[in-house]
């Protein structure tokens, strides 16, 4: 797995977006019993937390030691450092096992056989990603100019599996049927910038390339569109895997 996000590890828990209360409700649908959950690729804790709600114990682990000391505490979340592909727990052990939006950067050869060993026969998986914001068709087109022509070079190639709406993404379990989900916000100007200039990693790539923030050159377009309001209905929206092994 691949660490992009280290270095705007307290930017990413301020900047990015959380996940909606139907994506978990859906979730937690087709969990059997509620003992402990694996959050893998935590990062700022944002699922591991919703897992603690409802679970007795929750291990959220991470490869990025920034993240983890930006993450969210809670009495009965355990914080560990390590690769989703090797980690130090045992056998049959989880009762859900989930990943929000870091499924793209496994080594999949490695990940699933060790997420088989970790989970309960009965054990649930599910894992998502979100896509491009989405606000109005004005905004929309000065997004996708920061995203396909000032950074497109810029991202990493799995990146490619979330504009493919994780349809390509190899997942070897029995798959359930996913409902249409998305992520909406009201966000002023000032956040949705930071969110792109902070917690992009093809903007921090960029940035330690060439010296210069790209967002900088979208932000007068970004802000002649937003029309002054205070803030804006910002829609991401969710591509969800869930499955059992069977």
């Amino acid at each position: 797995m691949k660490d992009l996000f280290s270095k705007q590890a307290a930017e990413y828990a301020k900047y990015r977006p959380g996940y909606p209360r139907a994506l978990y409700d859906c979730i937690f649908s087709h969990v059997r019993n509620f003992d402990q959950a694996w959050d893998c690729a935590t990062g700022n804790g944002q699922a591991a937390v919703e897992l603690a709600a409802k679970f007795q114990s929750v291990i959220a682990t991470d490869m990025s030691r920034k993240q983890i000391e930006h993450a969210d505490q809670r009495p009965n979340i355990t914080y560990q450092v390590c690769p989703a592909e090797k980690t130090p727990f045992p056998d049959h052990c989880f009762d859900l096992v989930t990943v929000a939006q870091a499924l793209h950067w496994f080594d999949f050869d490695a990940f699933y056989p060790e997420l088989e060993r970790v989970l309960k026969p009965e054990g649930f998986f599910a894992a998502w990603s979100y896509g491009v914001a989405r606000v109005t068709p004005e905004i929309d087109r000065v997004v996708d100019h920061l995203y396909h022509d000032l950074l497109g070079s810029y991202w990493d190639g799995r990146r490619a599996l979330i504009d493919e709406e994780y349809r390509t993404i190899p997942f070897p379990l029995k798959r359930r049927d996913a409902p249409s989900l998305s992520i909406e916000l009201d966000w002023t100007l000032e956040h949705f910038i930071s969110y792109f200039a902070r917690t992009w990693s093809a903007v921090q790539t960029y940035v330690d390339k060439n010296g210069v923030n790209p967002v900088d050159l979208i932000a007068p377009d970004l802000e002649r569109e937003w029309r002054g309001a205070p803030t804006r209905k910002i829609r991401w929206p969710i591509y969800l895997l869930m499955g059992v092994f069977e």
